[in-house]
């Protein structure tokens, strides 16, 4: 099975995180919102595991990330399932290569059935989350950012950051089940191809939705 919708919502949560727009930080230490404020593109490798309730891992995923700022992002998937998760800032098209079908959704309408939409306004993060900065270790240091909203399905989201970097996010939603990305060879802005954010569906494939 392969669980698309979630992935969505998990992915445009974590990506329009980094695609809120800058604003002063709160104070000079806040490594969240200055780390943002600093964003215009991101590249990575991840690795991104599901755990339940119990804490059984339900899959486990690797892949190549794009962002730029604002609201275009790409996801590659390499395993288990060759996926992408394309956004060009208006569609977001998701497309699974084994079953050969492109689903194409207007941004907005994802971000309005998702937790995504408290990410992906024009608000600050510190008016749409309550942010905990947790002891630091080292180099690393670790936010616990939780949603003002009650009915949001994300109960928590756990920001990990070495050298001022973020490395890893943990997500945790109202069912107990806990999604963890951690990002490699990690860069920030450089400069990105425009192509990386614009979907051609390969032909023959079958696709649902609206693309005009």
């Amino acid at each position: 099975m392969r669980p698309v919708s979630r992935r969505v919502w998990l992915f445009t949560a974590v990506l329009m995180l980094a695609s809120m727009p800058a604003v002063e930080a709160a104070s000079e230490d806040n490594l969240v919102q200055t780390f943002f404020d600093d964003l215009d593109t991101l590249q990575a490798d991840f690795h991104q595991e599901v755990h339940d309730g119990d804490n059984t891992v339900q899959q486990v995923s690797d892949g190549k990330v794009w962002i730029q700022r604002p609201g275009r992002f790409r996801w590659d998937y390499a395993s288990p399932y060759r996926q992408q998760l394309v956004s060009d800032g208006e569609r977001l098209w998701s497309y699974d290569e084994d079953l050969e079908q492109v689903t194409v959704q207007p941004i907005g309408e994802v971000l309005s059935a998702t937790p995504a939409m408290l990410l992906g306004g024009s608000q600050p993060i510190g008016s749409i989350f309550t942010v905990e900065p947790l002891p630091a270790s080292g180099d690393r240091q670790q936010f616990l950012l939780k949603p003002k909203n009650a009915d949001s399905n994300v109960t928590a989201l756990l920001l990990d950051f070495t050298d001022r970097v973020i490395t890893g996010i943990r997500a945790e939603d109202n069912f107990g089940n806990i999604t963890t990305f951690t990002f490699s060879n990690l860069v920030r802005n450089r400069e990105l191809d425009s192509a990386l954010f614009r979907f051609e569906p390969p032909a023959g494939v079958d696709i649902v939705g609206e693309t005009d």
